[in-house]
């Protein structure tokens, strides 16, 4: 798997982003070096704190230990997330991180949150997902009163990568910039597209036919296959879950049968389900599951426990791959 980065090359430190910009709004921050990140995340919280608007940030362990220390005492005001962590997965981090602050808070309070999901040493298996989230983030809180800031490491992550953060994000704040500027490559639609990608077959898996008369057979042989590769304990009873809830899903909405593989790769149990159904919605199992809804939760569920989940879908199926680390 290739590592989405680039070597190191030099820029200027950009500053906090406007707060007039609607109910919601979605700017990326392009840094440089540790004071352009500082200078672009701190006055971004300090602002939420004035303003007595709740604030939460979920960036990986080493960039949160920094905006922590330049907080101070003001850190114990904010919601701080390793998104090393809760955001593994990157389909995870709209239901399980953004909109879990977002939502415990009532409707039409500004929220602010600062949410890093991409960085270098993502993978170019997990780095197509990420694009698609943060594609996503549009649809999930159009006309929410709510700004979440991304920051994306210019020196270290390629222009692809650059160049899909001006393509998912309405505003862009540029290296050496003190605002936001619109950005005219915004196409989120179009990310979500690019990124569904069919996935290579793996010839050598053993491959598992089941329909309505044999799920509970699909969840033994993957927890026999699981448990044959090195899973144990909890990560062995998630993979159980997400067979569960994949192939119950092919039966009801894929046609009624489907095909189950599961292998190892790169140190991750893989877990892939194939049936001739299309997925029509790029959001299902990325909202959170009201109180009082009744099902509808399986593929939010798979999302929430796997380490990774990616998706393609078209006119001859939809193809669910999870991967579980050993």
């Amino acid at each position: 798997m290739s590592a989405v980065a680039e070597p190191p090359s030099g820029h200027r430190a950009p500053a906090a982003p406007r707060q007039d910009a609607g109910p919601f709004d979605h700017p990326a921050l392009f840094y440089g070096d540790e004071r352009e990140y500082l200078d672009g995340t701190v006055p971004f919280v300090r602002e939420a704190l004035a303003a007595g608007e709740p604030v939460a940030v979920a960036v990986p362990g080493e960039r949160l230990t920094l905006i922590r220390d330049a907080l101070g005492a003001d850190a114990d005001g904010v919601r701080l997330l390793d998104m090393r962590e809760a955001g593994r997965n990157p389909g995870r981090i709209i239901p399980g991180v953004l909109r879990a602050f977002a939502d415990a808070h009532p409707a039409g309070r500004r929220v602010r949150i600062i949410g890093e999901p991409i960085w270098a040493g993502r993978t170019g298996t997990e780095y197509p997902a990420c694009a698609q989230h943060e594609a996503l983030i549009n649809a999930a809180f159009r006309g929410r009163t709510v700004t979440i800031l991304c920051p994306y490491d210019a020196r270290r992550l390629d222009e692809r990568v650059l160049a899909d953060a001006r393509a998912t994000h309405p505003t862009v704040i540029p290296s050496g910039s003190r605002r936001a500027q619109g950005s005219a490559a915004y196409d989120p639609d179009g990310v979500v597209a690019r990124y569904n990608e069919p996935l290579p077959p793996v010839p050598d898996a053993p491959v598992f036919a089941f329909d309505a008369g044999s799920l509970p057979q699909a969840r033994h042989l993957a927890v026999d296959a699981g448990a044959a590769l090195g899973l144990t304990g909890v990560r062995l009873e998630d993979l159980a879950l997400v067979t569960a809830e994949l192939t119950t899903n092919s039966v009801v909405h894929g046609a009624g049968s489907g095909v189950l593989r599961v292998w190892s790769e790169d140190g991750f149990v893989v877990c892939e389900v194939r049936d001739g159904g299309r997925l029509t919605d790029p959001l299902a199992g990325r909202r959170p599951a009201s109180r009082d809804q009744r099902g509808g939760r399986g593929l939010l569920l798979v999302n929430l426990v796997s380490d990774l989940v990616r998706t393609h879908t078209g006119r001859d199926g939809t193809t669910v791959r999870c991967w579980f680390a050993l």
